[in-house]
């Protein structure tokens, strides 16, 4: 069943309102509404001294008028009183400023004296509201990594950091042989020597900063499971949520997803548009579109974190207050990026917020209604979505695996951080890249990690799973799927060093490829390939490779004239480049056909995915568009020739 819900902060606004939005939510069509995240100095004055009255109250409005509620644990925002008395909870960036009071988020993951008071709160809120019959889900925080805030320069963070070295390593010997301390004299006698990797004079060693990105890691992983464990101890068998924020990387999702019931992220595309990386040309065409691929993306992401269920839990509805520039979208584009989401397996879209605030930093972030209680642009759009979900089977079946699956692996981004070797090498634009050219081709795409099971796949891309992975090449060897490597794939083993048998080290047991050196290059340099008797540009990074495996593509240019950058057998190929625009998608094409994967021409604006028996095409362009379906196809709804940022769907 799909559901609609909203972001509500009753304490922001007069008691005499409450009762009227309650039924205005419940008279727009939505089921869910989501408090309670930033109440903590509201809820515990001082130490010790509670007052639930007001949110017991707003919590049987809400339910008595017919809604479900989210309630979330506040330690997103620790109170005056709790800073200071310990301001060693404060976190520290990586110039060693203190990151004081004033707005959220400020805390270190490390302190263990927060964490215990995190706990604590989260346990009060999960005794109060646990078996309250309104209360029907419990969300974690909000939004991990926000504000750059995984990475904390503590004192705290060092203690802890040492700590778990040693119970990584052991021994100092170890430690000092996969850091490769015997380069500059780095050589550490003692764990308690060792010191976080900022405000050094040089770079720290790879290994070294590795490492504590997946102890930060750990430690947000350690810090949300003891609230987990909390509230379902007096929450019983309601689900469990965090609340993810897009394209954050700095912790593992996957592993932190396995204590959850349901993963949910904070979908804002306006923002991550004018954020991106595209050229000005292209931002400017979707300025008020939002960069096409990116919700799907996310959706698909955090349903594979969520082991297939998802929701998202705040929707942008209009201009936001927090980017660079803050454009409105067109109108139109909050239905449809809830029905994608829909499409893309999420349960239900909670849309931030119900009313724009008056006050604080937040006033220029729009709401379902205006500041003065009169529908946003966003309210309409919102009840028509309910009145069409209305139209769908009341049951609505989850999305089947794919034929394709494109691989994420945390850590490999953290290599990719810790030694770039290329001002502008990004893993995250490269799977973008990826995504967008296969989603163009009307290709329904699966995101998976290394740990997942790839015996389903008929294709699997490999991007850049820098880290060597034993355990994953068999996976691979084992499945019936055609697989692509990457540049860069195996190019470091665990401890990120270059393997003894030269990159990509152990997937070297799927391609006879070995890696003899690599380029990185700046975005003025274009090198061309030929592939398939066609010329094409690549850039950004470059590999001379020795293989004795069919060639595919060739570089043609005045360096290393006529090294392969493609090679491939029946099972695997190797990519020597980071292909993109053009060349990417001659590659995807080659690579659709030889794993027998249908595939569609769309245009660049279009898109077309499944869900159960329901298929859904969304128009991104400006233009009329029209998409094929078979005779006797049933609409459900929306037509064939879909207006501009509208959506159809069908049932054959």
């Amino acid at each position: 069943m799909l559901e609609l819900g909203v972001c509500y902060y009753p304490e922001q606004w007069p008691e005499h309102m409450w009762e009227r939005d309650a039924q205005r939510m419940v008279e727009l069509g939505l089921t869910w509404v989501r408090v309670g995240e930033f109440a903590w100095s509201l809820i515990e004055e001082e130490e010790g001294e509670f007052n639930w009255t007001w949110l017991d109250r707003a919590v049987d409005i809400l339910g008595k008028a017919g809604l479900k509620v989210v309630m979330c644990t506040p330690s997103a925002a620790p109170p005056k009183w709790l800073i200071d008395k310990h301001p060693e909870i404060l976190p520290v960036d990586a110039e060693g400023h203190v990151r004081k009071f004033g707005a959220r988020r400020h805390y270190c993951f490390s302190s263990d004296i927060y964490r215990e008071h995190a706990v604590r709160i989260a346990g009060e809120y999960a005794k109060r509201y646990g078996a309250n019959p309104f209360v029907n889900a419990w969300q974690i925080d909000n939004e991990y990594g926000d504000h750059d805030t995984i990475h904390s320069y503590s004192e705290s963070a060092k203690k802890a950091f040492q700590s778990w070295l040693a119970s990584r390593y052991q021994g100092i010997d170890a430690l000092n042989q996969a850091w490769g301390t015997v380069f500059w004299s780095m050589k550490y006698n003692r764990f308690d020597q060792i010191e976080l990797p900022n405000s050094l004079v040089e770079e720290p060693s790879p290994t070294h900063l590795l490492d504590y990105q997946r102890f930060a890691s750990d430690e947000v992983i350690k810090f949300n499971r003891a609230q987990v464990d909390i509230v379902r101890k007096f929450a019983h068998d309601r689900p469990v949520t965090h609340n993810f924020m897009g394209h954050n990387t700095d912790f593992d999702h996957y592993e932190l997803g396995q204590d959850l019931d349901f993963a949910s992220w904070d979908s804002y595309p306006m923002g991550a548009l004018i954020h991106g990386k595209m050229d000005d040309a292209e931002k400017a065409r979707l300025l008020r579109t939002g960069i096409i691929d990116q919700p799907a993306f996310n959706n698909d992401l955090y349903r594979q974190v969520g082991q297939g269920r998802a929701w998202i839990m705040e929707q942008q509805p209009g201009p936001v207050n927090w980017a660079a520039h803050n454009q409105s979208p067109h109108d139109g584009m909050v239905r449809l990026w809830t029905w994608l989401a829909f499409a893309h397996g999420i349960d239900v879209v909670v849309y931030f917020r119900w009313r724009q605030s008056k006050f604080a930093q937040e006033q220029f972030h729009a709401g379902l209604l205006l500041p003065n209680d009169e529908p946003d642009q966003a309210y309409f759009e919102v009840a028509q979505v309910a009145k069409e979900i209305a139209q769908l089977p009341q049951e609505i079946a989850d999305r089947k695996t794919a034929k394709v699956a494109l691989m994420l692996d945390y850590a490999s981004r953290w290599a990719a951080l810790s030694l770039p070797q290329g001002k502008d090498y990004s893993s995250a634009r490269n799977m973008m890249n990826w995504y967008q050219a296969l989603s163009a081709k009307g290709v329904d795409v699966d995101i998976v990690g290394p740990h997942n099971d790839l015996s389903a796949y008929d294709l699997v891309i490999l991007p850049d799973i820098i880290l060597e992975n034993a355990e994953l090449v068999q996976k691979l060897k084992a499945s019936n799927a055609k697989i692509y490597l990457g540049a860069r794939t195996g190019s470091k083993t665990q401890n990120m060093h270059i393997p003894d048998n030269l990159p990509p080290g152990e997937f070297a047991q799927l391609i006879n490829v070995k890696v003899k050196r690599v380029e990185s290059l700046p975005e003025y340099n274009q090198d061309l390939i030929v592939m398939d008797e066609q010329r094409f540009a690549v850039g950004n990074w470059r590999e001379c490779i020795e293989s004795d495996e069919p060639v595919l593509a060739r570089f043609e240019s005045n360096h290393r004239d006529q090294s392969p950058a493609l090679v491939g057998n029946e099972k695997c190929w190797y990519g020597a480049a980071n292909f993109s625009g053009a060349a990417l998608e001659h590659l995807v094409d080659r690579l659709l056909s030889w794993a027998g994967v249908p595939m569609s021409s769309l245009g660049r604006d279009v898109r077309v995915t499944k869900r159960g028996p329901l298929h859904f095409a969304f128009n991104f362009g400006e233009h009329v568009a029209e998409v094929q379906m078979p005779e006797g196809a049933e609409i459900l709804l929306g037509r064939a020739k879909i207006a501009p940022r509208d959506v159809v769907i069908w049932r054959e």
